[in-house]
């Protein structure tokens, strides 16, 4: 897919989504963060609250708590303390 973003979201108990997306919203520690395609690479803390992922097959929602997020070339790492799917 092109001007995708690959995604990771990962807690300690089980990886939550391995795939494709055409955006990524976070809570970062000082407010809610948006990842389009092309972004600059950037390493930030997590807050608590509702990551979304959004890709060809829908919205998908996880609540997390704590952690950092990475983006390089187009990929998107969230690692988190806790984590679960919303919905």
């Amino acid at each position: 897919m092109a001007g995708a973003l690959q995604v990771s979201v990962i807690s300690p108990e089980q990886v939550l989504y391995e795939g494709t997306a055409t955006s990524v919203t976070a809570p970062a520690f000082d407010g809610e963060l948006g990842i389009l395609p092309l972004h600059a690479p950037l390493m930030t803390l997590l807050g608590t609250g509702t990551l979304r992922v959004e890709s060809s097959e829908g919205l998908k929602r996880f609540h997390v708590a704590g952690g950092f997020l990475q983006v390089v070339d187009d990929t998107v790492r969230v690692v988190t303390e806790e984590a679960s799917l919303v919905g």
